[in-house]
Order: structure tokens, then C-alpha cells, then sequence
């Protein structure tokens, strides 16, 4: 059994009609998350990454993309019009129904799909990790129930094949050479006129309404991600097909944590004697529990400790991020009296500053040789 691909759109995460900066945009923050060379040995992360390359090779190219807006992956397959490129066996005027059908007004018949609707969506980051259903209200045309989106005050009779354009939805002319076709005048690309319009929806077969429906975010969701619902866009009139909803998911920062692609950081604020001496800490971990940390004698700032597995759940993946305990060593301010004569005596007593201290007296020895010119 051949295996389904998915919808390129679906692949780059973009509208239908986003524009070829949006394309690129949209490719290159995908490229970068599943490249190979970022995800060493996962197959997974492999083949997403070969869908994003082919997806971004067919809607990058105008021609390419118009072919495959029209006949799908069949335009790039053997068989079926795609193959080469239009279907030329119906004469010139389905010709130009082919090439031109869609930007004057969709197929046959002028059923326009209904708009697409874009929502933002605020989540906290411990949503993000573990995943939520969240409610949302859209402000949406929906299907006008008096008439059950026909239009018509009359649902016996309905709406008509117009008598202009006769259900084409559109009407041509000879001018000249040149065969000319626009939106027919009397039907507006529906293709049908209502005699009888409803006087709830005024022959629209769409009523304006608030739907309140409930979006499943996933597990390891990242700032900027964009789910597609579909079917869950604006009613499409007099029976038309529905958009689609793009739900842009904004993820809030999170005052002890910080992201990293699935990896998580948590930066501990040691005291200068706990890094010298060593000591066990214990830090906080999203999931809600808790982890010990040994920290050994002689910690120095800009140190991480890995916690593995601890990190975001991959998407479309098994794998999961760890996460980092990043120390920084505090320097004590405010001393009293006592701790400054306690420090001094340290700094007396200190037989071996090169031992001790290996990478300030590193340091300063390379200064001194730099001003006696031997650098």
C-alpha cells in the first residue's frame, strides 16, 4: 500500500495562502529545528526533515505551486492530468477553466470555501511541557440554521442556477484575440441566485456567531507553534466547504526556567563557600517534583549539572530534552566586620594562590608577560 503524504501546506505549518516570504520563513525555522546535523541518529527528525525539503520545493516555485493548488500530488505523479501539467483533451474554454478557475472565483459552480480564521493562544510554560486542552472563542461566520445555509426563506425550493453564467459562476467575452472572463454580475461567483432570501441571513446561507470549541495543545509545544483545525474556519456560503483555524500558540516565560529547544535551564545561585566546600542542593524540576544535586568542592561559576530525560517532550518524536542546573558561584556582599578579618586571614594563609586559584593566576601571569613584551 503506497503511503499518504501529507498536505505540503500542513507540512510548513502555513495558510494556503501565505506568500513566498511566509514559505521561506516558515522553511527555514523548520529546517533548522529537524536538521540531521541537530539530531544526530534520530530517523524520525530525518524524515520530517526530508517533508519539509520536498514541500518547500514545490511551493517555492510559483508554477509548481499553482500545479499542485489545482491537482494536489497527482501534478507531480505519472497518470491523471498532473502529469503533464494541464489536461488540454476539453477545448480552450476548459483550458482556461484549468489555469484560471480557482483566481476567478474556485470550480465550477462558484461554491467558495469558506475564510480562514487566525486565534492566539496564551499558555504558561509548565502548559507547554505537560500539554492542555484549552477553550477558545472564535468570533466566526457559521451555518445560518433558519435556512440551513441554503439562502433561501423557502428550503423546498432553494437557491437557483443562475441565468447569466448558468451555474459556471463566472461569464466570458471575446475581446479581440483574447478570451476575457470575470465574476458573473448577477450571482457574485456563486454560480446560484435565491429568489426568496432568508431574512435571517439575507440570502447568505452564514450567520455571524461566537463558537466557543476546545483546542488540544501538545506536550512540548514551543513560542511561535501553530496548530491547524480543520474544517474549524468560517462556514463557507450556501453550502461551500469551511476554512480552516490556525491557533498560534504563545508560550509565557517562566520565572525560575528557561527553554532551549526541548532542553530546559535552571540557573542555582551558589554561595562562595558552598562552591569551595561543597555541598548538595536541592532544585525544582517542571513536572512538580523534586532533585538532588551533589555539587563537588571547588565549583566554579558557568558549571552544569544534567538531569537527563528531565527536559520537553519532542514533537513527533519518542525522544524527550534534559535538562541543567547552571551554577553560579555569588560573590558575599555587606560583609560585617568579623567576615572581612575571617577573609583577610584566608588570604593570608593561602600558601598556593597558583593552586587554589589556577585560572585568575593563569590570567594575570599572561598579563605580565604581555607588558614585558614577551606576547
Amino acid at each position: 500500500m503506497m503511503a499518504t503524504k501529507l498536505d505540503y501546506y500542513a507540512v510548513l505549518e502555513i495558510s494556503r495562502d501565505a506568500n513566498s516570504d511566509e514559505v521561506k520563513k516558515a522553511y527555514r525555522r523548520l529546517a533548522m529545528q529537524y536538521h540531521p546535523d541537530r539530531n544526530p541518529g534520530d530517523a524520525s527528525a530525518e524524515a520530517r526533515f526530508k517533508e519539509i525539503s520536498e514541500a518547500y520545493d514545490i511551493l517555492k516555485d510559483d508554477q509548481k505551486r499553482a500545479a499542485y493548488d489545482r491537482f494536489g500530488h497527482a501534478a507531480f505523479e505519472g497518470g491523471g492530468p498532473g502529469a503533464g501539467g494541464f489536461d488540454f483533451g476539453g477545448g480552450l474554454g476548459d483550458i482556461f477553466e484549468q489555469m484560471f478557475g480557482d483566481m476567478m472565483g474556485g470550480r465550477r459552480g462558484g461554491r467558495r470555501s469558506g475564510s480562514d480564521i487566525q486565534v492566539q493562544v496564551s499558555i504558561s510554560f509548565t502548559e507547554a511541557f505537560a500539554g492542555v486542552r484549552k477553550p477558545i472563542t472564535v468570533p466566526t461566520r457559521v451555518t445560518c440554521e433558519s435556512c440551513d445555509g441554503t439562502g433561501s426563506a423557502d428550503r423546498d425550493q432553494g437557491a437557483e442556477t443562475c441565468p447569466t453564467c448558468h451555474g459556471a459562476g463566472k461569464v466570458r467575452a471575446q475581446q479581440g484575440f483574447f478570451l476575457v472572463e470575470r465574476v458573473c454580475p448577477t450571482c457574485h461567483g456563486a454560480g446560484k441566485v435565491v429568489r426568496n432570501p432568508c431574512t435571517v441571513c439575507r440570502g447568505a446561507g452564514t450567520v455571524e456567531r461566537d463558537r466557543t470549541l476546545e483546542v488540544a495543545i501538545p506536550a512540548g509545544v514551543e513560542d511561535g507553534t501553530r496548530i491547524r483545525l480543520s474544517g474549524e474556519g468560517e462556514a463557507g456560503g450556501k453550502g461551500a466547504q469551511p476554512g480552516d483555524l490556525y491557533v498560534h500558540i504563545a508560550v509565557e516565560p517562566h520565572p525560575i526556567f528557561q527553554r532551549d529547544g526541548a532542553n530546559i535551564y535552571c540557573r542555582v545561585p551558589l554561595r562562595m563557600t558552598q562552591a569551595a566546600l561543597g555541598t548538595e542542593i536541592e532544585v525544582p524540576v517542571v513536572d512538580g517534583s523534586r532533585a538532588k544535586v551533589k555539587v563537588p568542592a571547588g565549583t566554579q561559576t558557568g558549571e552544569n549539572f544534567r538531569l537527563r530525560g528531565k527536559g520537553f517532550s519532542v514533537l513527533r518524536s519518542s525522544a524527550r530534552g534534559d535538562m541543567y542546573i547552571q551554577v553560579s558561584v555569588e560573590t558575599p556582599q555587606h560583609l560585617t566586620r568579623r567576615q572581612r578579618e575571617l577573609l583577610d586571614e584566608f588570604e593570608a594563609e593561602a600558601e598556593d594562590h597558583a593552586r587554589a586559584n589556577p585560572e585568575s593566576t593563569g590570567f594575570f601571569s599572561k598579563v605580565r608577560d604581555f607588558f614585558e613584551g614577551k606576547l
